[in-house]
């Protein structure tokens, strides 16, 4: 059932995916009184004494949700080439060249915000990346998931051991490797780290790999065009070198995240549980 519904969006235009994504993102949001309060929660983290930026931060993030939820059977129903890439404008493609010519490799940090699903897709029709994700934990969303992130240049590394193996070879290879460095790693595998002035439990990994291989470090963002005009790949060069002291490392990575975020707010993922502890923490 969830593959026939999938299919038969990802053959909707992206304005109309984008259209209802945002009556779906409200939908959720007048239903679900836990999900209110988690963004309310964390938008008063970050926006503390501006209660009108607030809350058209959180007008936007609730249509946003929803979009990008609906736009995945389009992004993951066609190819990089005719689907992400024929709609996205690439910002500062220099800063990927300047990185490539190290030749370390390269580790793209994007947030969750925009459609941070397209970043990928559109960097592989240009050069091979490595995507580390989560797997779920249900095996058909599973299938749908790993079946259609896995694609021609993105290779797919599981947040475990095994995959930061993966990454340590694309980045050895001079390859790129893409990581969402706010997403909450499991319990051993971080550090708290101050976000908007919240201590925020923050992986370690970008600052490991860059160790071991001397890779660049880049920021990357798929800012989402109104009226279902595509996306807007925007890219930043990261910090030359992270500290080799973990809790530091974070700190400055959460730093630039927050950069990022306070550049879009309105397309910030508020109701993603940023602050939460894993278990045995």
């Amino acid at each position: 059932m969830i593959k026939i519904l999938f299919n038969a969006l990802s053959n909707l235009p992206l304005g109309a995916l984008h259209a209802f994504g945002a009556l779906l993102g409200w939908a959720v949001y007048g239903l679900s009184a836990s999900y209110r309060r988690k963004i309310d929660v964390h938008s008063r983290i970050a926006f503390p004494n501006n209660e009108a930026l607030r809350l058209w931060a959180v007008q936007g993030s609730v249509k946003h949700a929803g979009m990008a939820l609906l736009e995945l059977p389009y992004l993951w129903g066609n190819s990089s080439v005719l689907g992400a890439a024929s709609r996205t404008e690439i910002c500062n493609w220099e800063v990927i060249e300047q990185a490539q010519a190290k030749g370390k490799g390269i580790v793209f940090l994007t947030p969750h915000m925009g459609s941070f699903e397209s970043t990928a897709q559109v960097f592989s029709t240009r050069a091979p990346i490595t995507v580390l994700y989560r797997p779920n934990r249900k095996p058909q969303l599973q299938e749908i998931i790993e079946g259609s992130r896995a694609r021609d240049n993105v290779a797919l590394a599981p947040t475990n051991l095994g995959g930061v193996k993966i990454l340590l070879k694309a980045l050895k290879r001079g390859e790129a490797v893409g990581m969402l460095p706010d997403q909450v790693p499991s319990a051993g595998e971080g550090v708290w780290a101050p976000m908007f002035g919240q201590p925020a439990y923050t992986m370690t990994l970008p600052s490991r790999l860059q160790q071991a291989t001397g890779a660049a470090i880049v920021l990357a963002v798929g800012i989402r065009k109104p009226a279902g005009q595509g996306f807007r790949l925007e890219l930043y060069a990261g910090p030359d070198q992270l500290s080799s002291d973990p809790v530091e490392a974070a700190t400055q990575i959460n730093a630039e995240m927050e950069k990022l975020i306070l550049k879009h707010p309105d397309q910030y993922y508020w109701g993603y549980e940023r602050f939460k502890a894993p278990k045995g923490q």
